[in-house]
């Protein structure tokens, strides 16, 4: 991919020129392919994402109490949500990446994809402010946001809730494998319940794949 082709793949992203080119590129530039990459832009990129998301989950409904839109906030902003989308824009086709990085499959990574989707809205945020950064948030994540007439329930909260109404024990989560290159680990995870049973699962994070396990183990005894 050019340095031409790449900015143009923006601009048809944001709609319109760059005021700051140098920014998006960073925003794409993995630590493996230089030191100006795009890690400080995800810090400003997920706080932003989390601003938006929030105000926008806060009116359209006015009537859920904290604890609902948490639930849909934290879904809604998960490094997961954040590389679906990301894997829906053809980031990965975009990255910037050293050899090693690029054999390793940086650019199929759950982990790289969401991260430098949040470094491209923290570089819009720079680049045209929070109006612009709001814009394409609201037309990427549409969708989600307004496709769930119901907050979702976290996977291990509601397996913790099954395991008190049906007198067992507490689900009890181990972490049982962690493996690959360090922009690319997976992360297996054990949930048990004594006497119900167990389930394992694999993700690019521990929490990914403490949720995963979750949701497997809630399919087996439901």
């Amino acid at each position: 991919m050019t340095a031409e082709a790449r900015s143009d793949w923006i601009r048809a992203l944001i709609g319109r020129p760059l005021r700051l080119p140098a920014l998006f590129e960073q925003a794409l530039t993995h630590g493996s392919a230089s030191a100006d990459h795009y890690e400080r832009l995800e810090f400003l990129g997920d706080r932003v994402l989390g601003l938006v998301i929030g105000e926008w989950l806060f009116d359209l409904y006015p009537h859920e109490p904290e604890g609902k839109l948490s639930s849909r906030l934290n879904m809604l902003v998960s490094g997961e949500s954040c590389a679906d989308i990301a894997r829906d824009l053809g980031i990965g086709a975009q990255m910037i990446l050293g050899k090693q990085a690029r054999d390793d499959g940086a650019n199929d990574s759950t982990n790289v994809l969401g991260d430098m989707m949040e470094a491209l809205i923290g570089a819009l945020f720079l680049d045209g402010g929070l109006e612009d950064a709001r814009t394409l948030i609201r037309r990427l994540w549409a969708t989600k946001v307004e496709g769930a007439a119901h907050a979702p329930k976290h996977p291990k909260s509601e397996l913790q809730e099954w395991a008190a109404a049906n007198r067992r024990k507490s689900p009890v989560y181990v972490l049982t494998d962690r493996s690959g290159p360090h922009h690319n680990l997976r992360f297996t995870v054990t949930v048990s319940i004594p006497n119900v049973g167990e389930a394992s699962a694999t993700g690019a994070s521990k929490q990914e794949a403490e949720t995963a396990a979750a949701r497997t183990l809630l399919e087996q005894i439901a």
